[in-house]
């Protein structure tokens, strides 16, 4: 796993491009980042490959630099090193590595880090989360921001944080219905 990148030059420059990607794409930005040096995002859902880019723009909107967790390939040649000065952290999911471990000493050495991760794991709507999001966080000792992407009613923002408590499964179940409420069909 790659260290996090230098914060604020990929923010400045794309910033304004953000804003117009958003408007383009006809997304409502809601709710607050909140004003902590160090968290982790959480994205969901993650249904599709137009959910990195709506996130990078939403982080920008915020005028926050974020990283990201992709899978290997991503980083490979001739996008490899834009990837990682977009934020991307590369994790390789065909072997068994301590990630959580890594992630959590990459959040101990930084000044400011904000870990976008999709607990999914994959664009499937029917995976189950993977707890490594939650494990981080609790290692960190960081919040949890919980970000959404709702392309129905087309909103991208912030349903609300949550301090990670140790009990996993108490904590899911604070998130999974936070998250009901941002993400349910319109009627």
């Amino acid at each position: 796993m790659s260290r996090a990148a230098s914060p604020s030059l990929a923010v400045r420059f794309f910033r304004p491009l953000a804003y117009a990607w958003l408007k383009l794409a006809r997304f409502k930005v809601v709710g607050e980042m909140p004003a902590a040096a160090k968290f982790v995002i959480v994205a969901n859902p993650h249904t599709t490959n137009w959910d990195l880019p709506n996130t990078l723009a939403a982080g920008m909107h915020y005028g926050v630099r974020v990283n990201w967790v992709g899978k290997a390939s991503l980083f490979r040649w001739p996008l490899g090193g834009f990837m990682r000065w977009l934020g991307g952290l590369s994790v390789d999911r065909s072997t068994s590595t301590n990630a959580v471990a890594a992630m959590v000493e990459t959040f101990a050495a930084a000044e400011r880090m904000a870990l976008v991760i999709a607990p999914a794991g994959t664009r499937s709507t029917t995976a189950p989360w993977k707890s490594g999001f939650y494990h981080i966080a609790h290692g960190a000792g960081v919040p949890l921001v919980l970000a959404f992407i709702n392309y129905e009613s087309r909103t991208v923002g912030i349903a609300g944080t949550l301090q990670p408590t140790g009990d996993y499964d108490a904590d899911l179940a604070a998130i999974q219905a936070i998250y009901a409420k941002v993400l349910r069909p319109r009627v």
